[in-house]
């Protein structure tokens, strides 16, 4: 019990007559007696108060260091955690990699042949053929083939079938390859788009890639374009082959 909240008795009250008469038996007057006795009691509750004081002191110290110690140790364990976050984001970079918020694809992929990809990185000419439907198929069918020893069976020109070495398939250039000016106007026209997304694939110029999209247009808005006469319209691909 907190000693500051004692309230001092009265002792001329009569419950406190015993203590009055031992006092008074030691030759003090009743009055002398019931001033002693609040003096006794005065002088113990002060000492209480210090001690109180002193006791409640030490709790709030200890308190106090309680409080600390369980800060730092969270301060601690949130240094840990973070300590182990950057870490783990250091080892694993895949995992913590943003997200592109990009749209579904709808466009089909093109796979092209090995052979034209490294003609455009170098920007040496490349044969339109290896961008049409055809020679998309033949780039297409020449991933397929898993194993580079391995023997895949080819029709001839006579019609025999016979094995020839996967990695003779594999290589493009040992496909046939239709020549520019021996391409039809509908392989032109399907080569012509992709060969220019692909130059911009591979940084070519815009100078270099806009002078063939205007070449090809001047091509395409030819008057012989459309001329009933076969061989205008296939002069018009000999002269485009040839720049």
């Amino acid at each position: 019990m907190d000693p500051n909240d004692a309230m001092r008795p009265n002792y001329a009250l009569e419950e406190f007559h015993k203590e009055r008469q031992q006092l008074i038996g030691e030759g003090l007057t009743e009055e002398q007696a019931i001033r002693s006795l609040t003096a006794l009691w005065n002088v113990n509750n002060n000492a209480e108060r210090v001690r109180w004081a002193a006791r409640q002191e030490r709790l709030e110290e200890a308190r106090q260091q309680a409080k600390e110690d369980a800060t730092q140790r969270l301060r601690n364990l949130r240094d840990e955690e973070e300590a182990a976050r950057l870490e783990d984001r250091k080892k694993n970079k895949n995992k913590y990699a943003p997200l592109k918020h990009t749209k579904i694809p709808t466009d089909p992929t093109i796979l092209l042949a090995q052979y034209a990809i490294r003609r455009l990185k170098t920007g040496d000419y490349c044969e339109l053929h290896y961008f049409t439907n055809k020679g998309l198929d033949d780039a297409m069918a020449s991933t397929l083939v898993a194993e580079p020893d391995a023997l895949v069976m080819l029709p001839a020109t006579d019609g025999i079938h016979s094995w020839v070495p996967a990695a003779a398939v594999k290589d493009p250039k040992a496909a046939p390859v239709t020549k520019d000016e021996h391409l039809t106007w509908e392989e032109f026209n399907e080569a012509a788009p992709r060969i220019v997304t692909f130059m911009k694939m591979h940084d070519w110029p815009d100078d270099r890639v806009n002078m063939h999209i205007q070449f090809w247009m001047a091509i395409q808005a030819h008057r012989w374009r459309h001329s009933p006469d076969l061989l205008q319209q296939k002069a018009l691909l000999l002269y485009q082959s040839q720049q």
